[in-house]
């Protein structure tokens, strides 16, 4: 008899859980470079094939939310307020990214994980790629938005920019809000002058 859907995805689910934590808290006890995948793997009680299964590489192991990125970043652009432009949209979507972020701050393990990837290259470089490889779908949604051919530059150009400034914002934590409407009101003018949104 098969398992029921509903018990074999919250058993993967956990599984992928056990996975994550199991990282972080080595990574954090002992440094990410200092910790191979198969000591996760046994600390999680899974083999080194079934964590693979999970994530598809070591640096994946510590960031857990990449599936929903690509699907918040499109829902922010199709789903805004009326009379909010596109780029208004995103400054506001990056915001309530850094909100939440700003939540969970204040567990000491969250500063720990922020310094933990701020301090090893792998990690930076791959929580850099982790965000911007959503860049064409983000800049479909923009083209959909403005009746736009998929491939239009300023699309891109505005999806690019949208996705670097996040890191931008990222880098000022002290005044998220105020680093925000200044890097997204140089995208609004700019974006004004080449082509009005409604």
């Amino acid at each position: 008899m098969t398992e029921p859907t509903g018990r074999r995805e919250r058993k993967k689910a956990q599984t992928r859980a056990a996975l994550a934590d199991a990282a972080l808290g080595l990574f954090l006890d002992r440094g990410y470079d200092q910790v191979g995948v198969k000591e996760v793997a046994d600390a999680a009680d899974v083999s080194v094939t079934t964590l693979f299964k999970h994530f598809p590489s070591k640096e994946a192991l510590v960031f857990d939310q990449d599936d929903d990125l690509e699907a918040a970043l499109v829902a922010a652009v199709h789903d805004r307020p009326p009379g909010r432009s596109i780029p208004q949209a995103l400054r506001e979507h990056i915001l309530l990214k850094q909100t939440q972020l700003g939540v969970r701050d204040t567990d000491p393990r969250f500063a720990a994980f922020t310094r933990l990837v701020q301090d090893t290259p792998a990690l930076r470089e791959y929580a850099h790629r982790m965000w911007t490889r959503h860049e064409t779908a983000l800049a479909h949604a923009v083209a959909r938005e403005v009746g736009a051919p998929d491939d239009d530059i300023t699309c891109a150009a505005l999806a690019r920019f949208a996705l670097e400034a996040r890191l931008l914002v990222q880098r000022h934590p002290e005044d998220p809000r105020r680093s925000a409407e200044q890097t997204f009101a140089l995208l609004e003018h700019g974006w004004a002058a080449l082509r009005p949104d409604h």
